[in-house]
């Protein structure tokens, strides 16, 4: 049985759906269950992780776990986590940590990250640790803008990332918890080309058939309208790799194609698959 954690997310979602097809019996764990009846082969567990007693409770029976923490890790401890689910019988612990861990490790926006992978590879399990980059799905935050102006907002226009399609997150995810030989490994997750904000604007552009403006954000006014629902060190962490990029984080990773056997998604297919939220209701 496979123990998934963050399972209503954007990683978690597709995750837990692949994870179902393959025939996998699977156990979400959060403190609600989704909405909507859950797929065949997969049940919920309601648990606090940052509860010692609700730790048992959401590893019991488990052989594998995927452990994606919340942003900032909140009030988890690394090691009782890890610990627990090891003493449960939990033998293949695969973390969904950030690059970011790799790229700046001294970031204190992913000191909690740092500290889940050092209690992962202390566990005796066989771990993997996932670094993706920049989500594509962040592009989300555009979704209002879009249907109402056409407009996409953003700093650092023509600063290009390799962007990551949170499809291929959770493909190589189901990949390495039900395949062999990936213990003891970490594999940095990326787009297959870096693409920039005013490059993603014209995606959209030609996803839904109409002209889209782009507009370039200030650093300043980038960081007031994060910090409405980012904490700080979290903000201007963020707005340093989007700004000033290391020559890692601008690297192409070739891990998705290693692992899945096909290159991986450009941010274009992952706007057209998502194509409906960035539509007025009215559009055809």
């Amino acid at each position: 049985m496979i123990v998934v954690t963050g399972a209503s997310g954007n990683v978690g979602r597709p995750l837990v759906a692949a994870l179902a097809a393959a025939g996998e019996q699977v156990t979400t764990v959060s403190r609600r269950p989704s909405e909507g009846p859950p797929p065949p082969g997969v049940r919920h567990r309601a648990a606090d992780l940052s509860r010692a007693a609700d730790l048992k409770t959401a590893f019991q029976g488990a052989d594998a776990l995927y452990l994606l923490v919340p942003g900032g890790g909140g009030t988890l401890d690394p090691r009782d986590v890890v610990d627990t689910a090891a003493a449960c019988g939990v033998r293949r612990i695969v973390l969904q940590s950030s690059q970011v861990t790799g790229t700046r490790p001294e970031a204190a926006s992913h000191a909690v990250l740092r500290e889940f992978e050092s209690a992962v590879r202390a566990s005796g399990t066989e771990w993997t640790i996932l670094r993706p980059g920049g989500f594509a799905s962040n592009a989300f935050l555009w979704a209002d803008s879009l249907r109402s102006a056409h407009t996409v907002a953003a700093p650092f226009g023509d600063v290009a990332l390799p962007v990551v399609d949170p499809a291929d997150i959770a493909e190589v995810a189901a990949a390495v918890l039900r395949g062999d030989g990936h213990a003891g490994r970490t594999y940095v997750l990326t787009g297959p080309s870096a693409v920039s904000p005013r490059e993603q604007a014209g995606a959209f552009a030609e996803v839904l058939g109409t002209s889209v403006r782009f507009e370039e954000l200030s650093r300043d006014e980038a960081r007031a309208g994060m910090l409405r629902f980012m904490p700080e060190p979290v903000v201007e962490g963020t707005l340093s790799v989007l700004g000033e990029p290391t020559s890692e984080e601008r690297r192409v990773s070739p891990d998705v194609e290693r692992i899945l056997g096909r290159p991986a998604r450009p941010f274009s297919a992952w706007a057209e698959r998502n194509a409906a939220a960035f539509r007025r209701p009215d559009a055809r």
